[in-house]
C-alpha cells in the first residue's frame, strides 16, 4: 500500500527537538539544581508541546503562498514566556538588530532558504514559498529548539550546559528539514521510520553548514550542534555523522549513545523507539557515502537523498533497507550504474550493516 504523502500536502507534523528526550531525562536526575531545574522546565515544555503539535497542520496549509527566489522571514521575541509566537520584532527588509538571537535567526532561516533553493531548486520548506517564522527567547533557561509546524522556537539554553539554540546552524537547518520531510515523505515518527526522519534532518542540517562555509566533504567537522554546548562540558556537539558514538561523554549529560552499524541497534521504547539514538546508523552511511564520492557533499551525495525524499516512492513508514534500496536506485537513475556514486553508496550501506536487495 503506497502510503506516501501526496506532493504539496502536509502531513501532520511532528514534534522534535534538536536535544534528545534521554539527554534531558538524564540531566533531570541530577543532583545539581543548575543542571536538573532548566532540564524538568525544558521536559514539562515539551511534553505540554507534543500534545498540541496536530493543531498546525491546517494552519500551516492555509499559510503556503506562490513559490518565490526570495525568502520571507519573520522573527518574534517570546521574551521568556511559554507564548507563541511572541512579539514581532524583526521582517525580512529590516535593518540588523541589536539582539544577536535575532541576527542568528533571520541568517540561519536564510541560509536554509538559499541551500534548498539554489542546490535543489525548492522554494522555501513547502516549495510553495512557505514564510519562515522564528520565535527567540523562548521560556526560562529552555534548553532546547523545534520545529512547531509553523515556526522555529529557540530557548535561551541554561548557559551551564547550552548555549543559545540560535548559535549553530545545522541545527535551524535540522528543524526547518523536519517541516521539508512533513510536506514530502511525512515520515512516521517512530522506529527506523522515525530515525530516517531524524537523520535526514542532521544530514540537510550539515549540509546547509557545509554550504553556508563552503566546505567540501573532506573538509567538514560532521557534527550536529557544534558550538551548541557550553565551555567546560566535555564533548564537541549533540551528535557526530563521522564517528556516532563520540559527540560527548561528560559527569552531567553521560556519554552519547548513538550506534554507527546495525550490529549496534538499540531497541527501546524510549524516544519514540529511540529515533534521536538508531539515526546515527543512516548518518553513518550518509557520512561514508559523501566522503566516498568526494566534493561538495550538497552536490552528489545530498542530491540523491533529496531525490527519495521528494521522489514520492518513499513510504511514511519506510525501514532502513528501503530507504537505502531507494537511494542505490536514485544513484543509478542520476549518475549511471557503472558511475562511481553508485558503487559508493551501495559500499556506504553494506558498511553499516544495512542489508538491501541490491
Amino acid at each position: 500500500m503506497d502510503v506516501t504523502s501526496k506532493p504539496g500536502t502536509p502531513a501532520t507534523p511532528v514534534f522534535c527537538t534538536i536535544v534528545p528526550p534521554h539527554l534531558l531525562d538524564k540531566l533531570a536526575q541530577s543532583d545539581a539544581p543548575e543542571h536538573h531545574e532548566p532540564a524538568r522546565r525544558t521536559l514539562e515544555h515539551d511534553a505540554f508541546l507534543r500534545t498540541r503539535r496536530h493543531e498546525c497542520t491546517l494552519r500551516t496549509a492555509a499559510a503556503r503562498a506562490e513559490g518565490s527566489d526570495k525568502p520571507n522571514r519573520t522573527i518574534y521575541d517570546a521574551r521568556h514566556s511559554q507564548d507563541l509566537p511572541g512579539t514581532k520584532v524583526h521582517s525580512e527588509t529590516d535593518s540588523a538588530s541589536k539582539d544577536a538571537s535575532v541576527n542568528r535567526a533571520h541568517a540561519g532561516l536564510g541560509a536554509t532558504f538559499e541551500l534548498y533553493l539554489k542546490v535543489y531548486g525548492r522554494h522555501s520548506i513547502d516549495d510553495a514559498g512557505l514564510p519562515l517564522n522564528a520565535t527567540v527567547h523562548y521560556g526560562e533557561k529552555y534548553d532546547n529548539a523545534f520545529w512547531d509546524g509553523e515556526r522555529m522556537v529557540f530557548g535561551d539554553g541554561d548557559g551551564k550546559l547550552f548555549k543559545d539554540f540560535t548559535i549553530p546552524v545545522d541545527v535551524i537547518g535540522h528543524e526547518l528539514t523536519h517541516g521539508v520531510t512533513q510536506y514530502t515523505a511525512g515520515l512516521d515518527y517512530n522506529g527506523q521510520s522515525g530515525a530516517l526522519n531524524e537523520s535526514i534532518s542532521d544530514v540537510f542540517g550539515s549540509l546547509i553548514k557545509q554550504y553556508a562555509l563552503k566546505q567540501s566533504a573532506d573538509q567538514a567537522d560532521w557534527l550536529i550542534g557544534a558550538d551548541l554546548l557550553a565551555p567546560g562540558v566535555k564533548g564537541a556537539a549533540l551528535r557526530s555523522m563521522k564517528a556516532p558514538g563520540t559527540a560527548y561523554d561528560d559527569p552531567a549529560l553521560g556519554k552519547d549513545p548513538q550506534p554507527a552499524k546495525m550490529a549496534d541497534f538499540v531497541d527501546t521504547q524510549d524516544d519514540n523507539g529511540g529515533v534521536h539514538i538508531n539515526s546515527g546508523i543512516t548518518n553513518h552511511a550518509f557520512y561514508l557515502f559523501a566522503t566516498a564520492v568526494g566534493g561538495n557533499a550538497w552536490e552528489k551525495a545530498g542530491q540523491v537523498w533529496y531525490d527519495v525524499l521528494t521522489g514520492g516512492k518513499l513510504t511514511k513508514t519506510a525501514q532502513f533497507a528501503d530507504f537505502a534500496k531507494l537511494t542505490i536506485e536514485a544513484a543509478k537513475t542520476r549518475f549511471g550504474a557503472s558511475g562511481a556514486e553508485h558503487e559508493a553508496v551501495v559500499k556506504a550501506w553494506s558498511t553499516v550493516g544495512v542489508v538491501t536487495a541490491e
